[in-house]
């Protein structure tokens, strides 16, 4: 390892040779001035990185005669740089870049990269930023290194010996820190319904950008998590100080952090830097889906910048301009796909920020590039919902995208998806304001004693939920529960109850299975009277989860929505052999009054109702939910 001079550059940087600038919070900016202020000598060299954090300085045009950049992730300066010429975007996943420089068509002559001081054996680590740095530095003629006493050292595969460096620079400087996220209720919204898709013990992975992270900051009161990221930031930190990431249940290295750079604050630069349960490993390793596969309940979030009805996500573009890049996107959505119990998630608000165009759209703009294809995609969260989408005929994307799309926006989807015939004629998105509860999310994992159910509003594409639900009921709830013998639910009918105006009307189902198969197991349901002081109320709970309280739990969540809208009362009609249907009536102060022959009339007034809530839910042992 020689010192590094001025005088070296020309035997260094040949003309036409390519050169590696390491990214993320290690760009060795010491060394990029120095090659630059030799760059007058150069002649057609390319720089190849991914994403950095600071300035460009190698994209001012200044240098554009000598100096032509390539990069795998645009920020804002390398994006117009492209747009006027100078430089140029390789969309690539992640788990692909080493192979470009390994036997592609970016082989590397120089790699300058960032690492901490040797040890007493020799040995540098390369710090916040193992990445494609590994492979760069194996490929590469010439390593010149910029030793920085700042930068942590970490371990996993981050060692580099002295003696793999040709040129070392030592300067040092504080990395830089990675802006805070600025996050509002949107984001908040998307993190808790995303939060009930990750189970205790599942294993996650946090992209770039505001809506990963949000998704991470509420994950704060999960317990047992797994991290298998390629990004390790802030937001993964807090889980691990705050106890709910402690690796214990992974399948894959447990107990270990695996990823492959660190990006954050200060803070965080400090928590890795000699942390031995954090472990950076090479981007082919750690965005390898195979490797994230082999992490049970593997959970992928990362962000979009719009989908399409049926699913196709836009990640690196908007129309034919480019932004971002494709980053861990392809690799951890095809990976937690593939992982047992796995779960992929794109998370986006469902409007811009610029102008507030729906992101969910009809129809990609010409020139928009698919980073992931809608046969891979599992669930698409944004603040009005989760929309379930694997396996799942384009009908059905499409009536539950426009569910989670934003209300604006709505009936222009709708009638795009039926100018395209995506959409039956009688499909309709009625007006949802269920006022679940105060934070504005409208489902929740209830417990039933050992039992756990989701509890959310009945939706338009619960169709043939309904219709599965009906048909599988003996013939006596039949009767009883819908009033009189019915042997057939089409799809329209069952729509029909679905596709409840929920700013008049209400419906919740309580839905066991998983959310990948969600089994309505219980619906509870009123309708408004015209005086609006009343409403009908009913129930129907299946016959396999009856007498643990589900319909007594689903009319006291009515009942609380109900009086916050004004309702006093609920009145119902009752066979008069449904006798388990009539003690829950009279248990909450219900009175009887005269009703047609065979049927016994009930009016419950709702004070009654919500007085004897509390203790029913203990006797139960109803937990989860207010």
């Amino acid at each position: 390892m020689k010192s590094l001079t001025p005088q070296d550059w020309p035997q260094i940087v040949r003309p036409g040779c390519r050169v590696f600038i390491g990214g993320g919070a290690s760009v060795p900016f010491a060394l990029v001035d120095s090659f630059l202020a030799a760059s007058g000598g150069f002649q057609d060299v390319e720089l190849v990185h991914i994403y950095g954090l600071g300035e460009s300085p190698w994209i001012e045009p200044r240098y554009g005669e000598v100096i032509r950049t390539n990069s795998f992730f645009l920020t804002r300066p390398l994006r117009e740089a492209v747009e006027r010429g100078q430089a140029d975007y390789t969309p690539c996943p992640l788990s692909e870049v080493a192979s470009l420089f390994r036997q592609g068509p970016l082989p590397l002559d120089v790699a300058l990269i960032q690492v901490s001081p040797p040890d007493a054996r020799g040995f540098c680590t390369l710090g916040v930023s193992v990445d494609v740095v590994r492979s760069a530095i194996d490929c590469a003629r010439v390593v010149v290194a910029q030793i920085n006493p700042h930068m942590p050292r970490t371990g996993g595969d981050s060692k580099i010996s002295v003696k793999k460096i040709t040129f070392a620079l030592d300067h040092a400087a504080r990395l830089p820190e990675a802006k805070k996220p600025i996050l509002d209720e949107r984001h908040a919204r998307i993190g808790r319904y995303a939060a009930q898709l990750i189970d205790d013990g599942a294993t996650i992975q946090v992209g770039l950008g505001n809506t990963p992270e949000a998704v991470a900051r509420a994950l704060r009161k999960h317990r047992h998590l797994g991290i298998h990221s390629g990004l390790f930031n802030d937001a993964l930190m807090d889980l691990v100080k705050c106890g709910a990431a402690d690796g214990s249940k992974k399948s894959f290295h447990p107990g270990k952090i695996i990823a492959s750079h660190v990006i954050g604050s200060r803070k965080l630069y400090q928590f890795v830097d000699g942390n031995n349960a954090i472990e950076l490993h090479a981007s082919e390793w750690v965005y390898n889906p195979a490797n994230i596969a082999r992490n049970h309940r593997m959970v992928a979030i990362n962000g979009a910048r719009e989908v399409d009805l049926t699913g196709q996500v836009v990640r690196d573009s908007s129309g034919h301009r480019f932004y971002g890049g494709i980053g861990a996107l392809q690799d951890f959505v095809r990976g937690a796909g593939r992982s047992k119990g796995g779960r992929p998630i794109i998370a986006l608000t469902s409007t811009s920020d610029e102008g507030g165009h729906s992101r969910i759209v009809a129809e990609l703009e010409s020139g928009s590039g698919v980073c992931t294809g809608r046969g891979d995609v599992h669930y698409v969260v944004t603040e009005f919902g989760v929309a379930s989408l694997h396996g799942r005929s384009i009908r059905e994307r499409v009536a539950r995208l426009v569910e989670v799309a934003h209300p604006d926006h709505r009936e222009k989807l709708l009638a795009g998806a039926r100018s395209r015939g995506w959409l039956p004629k009688f499909f309709t998105m009625p007006p949802a304001d269920p006022a679940f509860s105060p934070d504005g999310v409208e489902s929740a994992w209830v417990n039933f004693g050992r039992q756990r159910f989701l509890l959310r509003p009945l939706y338009a594409s619960d169709m043939r939920t309904i219709q599965e639900f009906f048909y599988s009921h003996d013939e006596e709830t039949v009767r009883l529960r819908y009033g009189y013998q019915r042997h057939r639910m089409t799809g329209e009918s069952a729509y029909k109850l679905a596709a409840v105006d929920q700013k008049k009307d209400l419906a919740f189902g309580l839905f066991g299975g998983s959310r990948e198969h969600e089994e309505l197991r219980a619906i509870g349901r009123y309708y408004l009277d015209r005086d609006e002081k009343g409403a009908e109320v009913a129930f129907v709970v299946h016959e396999d989860s009856r007498h643990i309280g589900m319909a007594g739990f689903l009319l006291g969540k009515l009942a609380l929505i109900a009086r916050a809208r004004g309702v006093k009362y609920f009145w119902a009609s009752v066979l008069a052999e449904n006798h388990p249907m009539k003690n829950l009536f009279l248990a909450v102060g219900g009175r009887r009054i005269p009703g047609e022959e065979g049927e016994e009339e009930f009016r419950i007034p709702l004070a009654g109702i919500l007085r004897s809530r509390p203790q029913f839910l203990k006797r139960k042992g109803i937990r989860g939910v207010a």
